[in-house]
């Protein structure tokens, strides 16, 4: 069987992932969420013409020289409003965010004036809207400030508190169950056999599904036999999609193509050309998508990294894609590729000329955690790409695998 490549592979995932149905949640819980539906400001904001200094609401007209005195009749705070009608001749002393009274039209700072009692003095001009902070400058109510498949940050719940509203419409979280395969494998903090290992994979693809939205659901690991995988994918019920680790190779014990094709799996793929990762599958379990990782941690993560992040993305009412490669000076040299696009862990750093520049790991084997963890990025190798010297352009990713930002 020929290898997929990646560009079909991605389009045949992309087919086969559908968004879920929205939910509503307070806006409390909702950063890092995506919107499934336009929010419109149920207020104006500023409500009213309010001071964006401490210092005495005055009209204009009356501080066209300087200087200028005038009586002080009252005071105005936020939450605390001078109730009355400034007229010529007065000044309220006014705070930050306070409204501005009937009459004003200009702020003079508190450091321009000078006080006697309820003598203010002030030592600088004004001219109509000075310091002041017109009714709606931020926006005015029914203004639709936050749309329809944008990922909540910090700020935006900011902006949707001031809009004063407290519950959104949001994607729901993808349900994604997780299952590793393998006699070999023992949790973190298990004794160790000889010739055994300890499970990686799952938690790291657990903790991206986490860091990208999602709710992960860790189904254990499965022995290399059909009653131990089926006793494990017992719990699938109620995912969104299926992620096992290892056991879709040809290996003798790699049990999960076939145990999964005897529970309905309709396999649409399962070696691509990348490298790592050749041995990848896709499929469905009835209505369910089913991705197959392989074994190897760096090959389960390269592979995550460019589908499961993708279709996680889609399944929360994002884009499927992946994040566009940008252009790198090689920091040391690579050899010829071959048949499958290389992605080669790389750190990144900046020459005397500024330029972004990517030196690869000496060592790319795919078992090596140590510089998957330490790395920043991928050097990106293109089928059949031409050895490259140190100093030469390549593409570049940077390692980017949560939504979460500020």
């Amino acid at each position: 069987m020929s290898l997929l490549p990646l560009d079909e592979a991605f389009a045949k995932v992309e087919a086969g992932i559908h968004t879920l149905a929205s939910e509503q949640i307070s806006v409390a819980q909702a950063v890092g969420r995506v919107l499934a539906e336009d929010v419109a400001a149920r207020l104006t904001q500023p409500p009213s013409a309010v001071s964006s200094m401490d210092g005495y609401a005055v009209l204009s007209s009356d501080i066209q020289n300087q200087p200028v005195s005038l009586t002080r009749v009252g005071e105005s705070q936020a939450g605390g409003p001078f109730e009355d009608t400034l007229v010529s001749g007065q000044c309220v002393r006014i705070f930050t965010g306070a409204p501005l009274p009937a009459g004003a039209d200009a702020v003079i700072m508190q450091e321009d004036s000078d006080v006697e009692g309820d003598q203010i003095t002030f030592k600088e001009v004004a001219f109509e809207g000075k310091f002041v902070r017109r009714a709606g400058l931020d926006f005015s109510e029914g203004d639709v400030l936050v749309k329809t498949g944008q990922l909540l940050s910090a700020r935006d719940i900011g902006l949707l508190c001031a809009m004063n509203v407290p519950w959104v419409k949001v994607y729901r979280k993808p349900r994604v169950a997780i299952l590793a395969t393998g006699d070999e494998l023992v949790m973190p903090g298990e004794a160790v056999r000889q010739s055994q290992i300890i499970s990686s994979n799952s938690l790291m693809v657990a903790a991206m599904v986490t860091a990208m939205g999602g709710e992960a659901i860790n189904l254990g690991i499965a022995g290399d036999t059909e009653e131990s995988l089926r006793a494990t994918l017992a719990g699938l019920d109620g995912a969104d999609i299926l992620v096992t680790s290892g056991g879709v190779s040809v290996g003798e014990y790699d049990l999960v193509r076939n145990v999964l094709g005897e529970e309905g799996l309709d396999i649409d793929f399962w070696r691509i050309a990348i490298k790592p990762g050749k041995p990848f599958m896709f499929g469905k379990i009835g209505d369910t998508p089913a991705m197959g990782l392989p074994g190897n941690p760096v090959s389960s993560y390269v592979t995550a990294f460019i589908f499961l992040r993708a279709a996680l993305r889609k399944m929360q009412g994002l884009p499927f894609e992946q994040d566009k490669p940008i252009r790198a000076i090689l920091g040391a040299d690579v050899p010829k590729n071959g048949i499958r696009q290389e992605y080669m862990r790389a750190v990144f750093s900046r020459d005397d000329a500024g330029r972004l520049v990517a030196t690869p790991y000496d060592k790319q084997d795919s078992s090596m955690l140590a510089n998957l963890a330490h790395c920043e990025g991928f050097i990106i190798r293109a089928v059949h790409g031409e050895a490259l010297k140190a100093g030469d352009e390549t593409d570049v990713i940077y390692v980017n695998d949560s939504l979460l930002s500020v």
